[in-house]
């Protein structure tokens, strides 16, 4: 702690301080202290108001109460009235005014004018006026438009808000005409789960869930009570479903012992990216047992269980209900996945497989969820498959105490429709012809990706399939967060950088240009809710006080470049006017449908932070689905409904053979080596683990990471690692066998390598850890940031990982490498 926190005055300095002073009087203006003090007037009672906000710490999105006295900020509460936070907050949401009131913030606009780019060189930055700034970047995009070269700028963004900010990014991107406007970073997130959903039920997206009236959950590598979503707001149920009666039995999956697996009642420690085969056999032992809801799944025509191991079944003998493929998929890969054959697999007993699958298949209602840990491997889309697969036989979609998907908020429409303000190039330029930077869609790319942000630096770099000129980042710092990022500080040299984040991390140090945004609690700005409870929610940023320096929130810079872009584009923009604008227009939405809270206007949204809509419209009960009446779930649904609204496959049901997967078949097979037969199937693949050592490595969040900006918070770096007592750094996780083995001590100092890079840092020896695998959480190592992020240990992790991806759904495998370890 001492490192962390150094007193400016020690106590012993203090005490002899406040001796003298109490000796003698300080003379100020003529006057003693003491007579200054008397002769001053009473001090005005301080004024406090209270703002609603939302939190930037991470997605959850929790309602704030934000506390300001005389114009500055020095409280933050959960919002009692907001459904995510309950009054409620973790230890990461009070620290938003240390994001506000960070020194090392940018304080306006600025120009590089050192033409060199690189760690260590300061890129002497200089302040200019917002005009000159804006008009900067309008110049470089008019130019590229001029030339036909329009594909050539690109946007990338991470956490996106909102309809005002990241909202306003594809209108832009279609009026200037370029197909890398914008590409976001949810390849570098959780695209694995999104598309491992996408192939079995048809939704491309996060789950929501009912965690209230669960009774069994089953967790694979999701960090329930570390970094899940939404953080808080989860800590709340955990405390309900382990309280409520029946309590919530749970069973957590990971590969080394954190806080969710010491509070779980059972703790399995699984061999990384071997997941799914967990998953193949606990379905298979509730086939084999007879423990799938069969008023869901269906049931054999004559109620004869004839699921044996190692023999196949005629698909003619069973009744598919809500599903299909399932006795293919028994024939073709689960008749002979057993928990012995998963025990060879995960390492995992085959009695800890058994005792799971049976408790898992006999209690309802029951969930299977997962996150990175799950999906971020070269087999990561057949993990989620199976893992989501256990859903269906459970019959947890869109059930009571299950899960289902989120619904949006009813915004009412933009001020002006971009489509009326297309000239001929946004409709039919060259532009049109030319594939994305990180050829994502492309037959030689990523064909059924959402985003491939990790490949943008490499494509550019190598000209694959073009370089770009200019760039421009709002928060996203891949420098730091991609795989292998010193390749990106090597693409970001030959381009023109211009970035938007109010904090000096280590792209903006590569910056060109910087148009700082405001923090969070400087901004109006909208947020409709990350998947929660699945009924619509949107939350509204209101701004606690005044910016504090020269800077512009993200969504307005957008417009006023926009408002500079020749032609009717520029007319586009100026109509938009600016983001208060837009916001007001998509509270209009509330008049017609005003939240359970009474939010009807702009004006009670301010005013309630928050408008909602309570009831989820369907619900499935006993294999039949229903939708809400207004007074009960009472009105049975048509399967066309049930496909339109719920199961999107093409066959209307759950879907073992994935359709979806199978309409491209041709081409999985060609580009990844998979066999046409049963790439459909959820089925077991060994992963592919580069960069040349003997130890897996995983980097998994913890609490206190702050969405990015924990590396630069006192506080945060104190608390970051409770269960290894980091403080000053973190520390990387050895088994002690391991460690006997290469002849390190509990903290020595290592150096890890990898095929990309090397890094240095110290262990601690924790039995907690599987003995093959290293652990040390993403959160340190950063040669920019800040003055309390700036080199602290141990060294990035992101520098010895490859950058390899999932070639089906573009998920970056963060968590596949596997490195060395050797004392330094």
């Amino acid at each position: 702690m001492e490192r962390i926190f150094q007193p400016a005055l020690s106590r012993r300095r203090f005490l002899q301080a406040s001796a003298a002073s109490g000796a003698t009087a300080v003379v100020v203006g003529g006057q003693t202290l003491r007579e200054t003090q008397a002769q001053a007037a009473p001090a005005a009672k301080p004024e406090t108001k209270i703002t609603k906000n939302i939190c930037h710490q991470c997605p959850a999105r929790c309602g704030i109460d934000v506390y300001t006295t005389n114009g500055k900020v020095h409280a933050i509460y959960g919002n009692t009235d907001h459904p995510i936070a309950n009054g409620k907050l973790c230890p990461k949401g009070p620290l938003g005014t240390y994001i506000l009131y960070d020194p090392d913030r940018f304080k306006g606009p600025m120009k590089r004018t050192n033409p060199k780019k690189g760690r260590g060189e300061d890129p002497k930055f200089v302040p200019i006026t917002w005009d000159e700034a804006l008009q900067t970047v309008a110049d470089r995009l008019n130019t590229l438009r001029d030339k036909g070269e329009s594909h050539r700028f690109a946007l990338i963004y991470g956490r996106g808000w909102g309809a005002s900010c990241a909202g306003l990014q594809g209108d832009f991107g279609a009026l200037y005409g370029s197909p890398n406007v914008a590409i976001g970073h949810s390849s570098m997130c959780s695209d694995g789960s999104i598309k491992s959903k996408q192939a079995t039920d048809g939704n491309g997206s996060y789950n929501a869930h009912d965690f209230r009236n669960t009774n069994y959950l089953l967790m694979f590598g999701c960090g329930f009570l570390e970094a899940f979503r939404p953080y808080n707001y989860l800590m709340q149920m955990w405390g309900h479903m382990r309280s409520k009666s029946p309590k919530t039995r749970v069973t957590a999956v990971d590969v080394h012992m954190n806080t969710t697996l010491a509070a779980s009642d059972r703790a399995l420690l699984i061999k990384p990216g071997t997941d799914g085969a967990l998953a193949l056999a606990i379905a298979h032992v509730i086939l084999t047992e007879g423990l799938w809801e069969k008023s869901f799944v269906g049931d054999f025509a004559d109620g004869v269980n004839r699921f044996k191991a190692g023999q196949a079944v005629d698909p003619a003998s069973f009744n598919e209900k809500w599903v299909r493929g399932l006795i293919e998929w028994w024939n073709i890969e689960l008749k002979d996945r057993t928990p012995k054959w998963a025990e060879g697999v995960t390492t995992i007993f085959e009695r800890d497989i058994l005792a799971t699958a049976r408790e898992f298949g006999s209690t309802r209602p029951a969930m299977a969820i997962f996150e990175r840990g799950v999906h971020a491997h070269s087999n990561g889309i057949y993990n989620g498959m199976a893992v989501h697969s256990l859903n269906a036989l459970v019959g947890s979609l869109y059930a009571k105490g299950g899960m289902m998907y989120q619904m949006g908020p009813s915004y009412g429409p933009m001020p002006v429709k971009a489509g009326d303000f297309m000239d001929d190039y946004a409709r039919n330029g060259a532009w049109k012809s030319q594939p994305r930077i990180d050829l994502k869609g492309h037959e030689d790319g990523y064909l059924m990706a959402n985003n491939m942000l990790q490949e943008v630096g490499p494509n550019t770099l190598a000209g694959k399939p073009y370089k770009l000129d200019t760039i421009m980042f709002y928060l996203s710092n891949p420098v730091w967060t991609a795989p292998n990022g010193q390749v990106w500080e090597k693409a970001l040299e030959e381009l023109f950088v211009i970035d938007t984040s109010p904090f000096p991390g280590e792209t903006a140090m590569m910056a060109d240009l910087i148009l700082p945004d405001h923090t969070f609690l400087e901004r109006l700005q909208d947020a409709p809710t990350y998947p929660f409870e699945g009924w619509p929610l949107a939350q509204l940023r209101v701004p606690a006080i005044k910016p504090l320096y020269d800077t512009k929130y993200y969504g307005d810079t957008l417009i006023e470049i926009g408002k500079r872009i020749k032609g009717p584009m520029g007319e586009y923009y100026n109509a938009l006017k600016d983001s208060e604008n837009v916001i007001r227009h998509l509270a209009k939405g509330f008049e017609s449908d005003p939240g359970d809270n009474g939010v009807n206007s702009f004006e009670s949204w301010v005013e309630k932070g928050v408008w909602y809509k309570k009831r989820y419209p369907w619900q499935q009960r006993n294999g039949e689905f229903y939708e809400w009446d207004g007074k009960a779930y009472a009105r049975e649904m048509t399967p066309e409904q049930v496909k339109a609204q719920l199961l999107k496959t093409p066959s209307g049901k759950f879907e073992f053979r994935s359709g979806w997967l199978e309409s491209k078949a041709d081409w999985i097979a060609a580009k990844t080596g998979r066999d046409k037969a049963n790439l459909m199937f959820p089925h077991w693949e060994e992963p592919k683990h580069p960069g040349g050592g003997d130890m897996y490595m995983v980097t998994p969040k913890v609490a206190l990471h702050a969405e990015g900006r924990g590396g630069n918070i006192p506080q945060a770096i104190s608390l970051l690692q409770p269960v290894l007592g980091g403080r000053d750094q973190v520390y990387i996780e050895i088994n002690p066998q391991t460690a006997q083995r290469k002849g390190i001590a509990d903290g020595d100092r290592v150096r890890i390598k990898s095929s990309v890079g090397e890094i240095e840092g110290h262990v601690r020896l924790y039995e907690g850890v599987r003995p093959d695998t290293l652990v040390f959480p993403m959160e340190h190592g950063h040669w920019a940031q800040g003055r309390w992020a700036q080199g602290r240990g141990p060294g990035h992790c992101g520098e010895i990982t490859v950058n390899q991806s999932d070639r089906i759904t573009g998920q970056c495998n963060y968590y596949s490498t596997k490195v060395s370890i050797e004392k330094a």
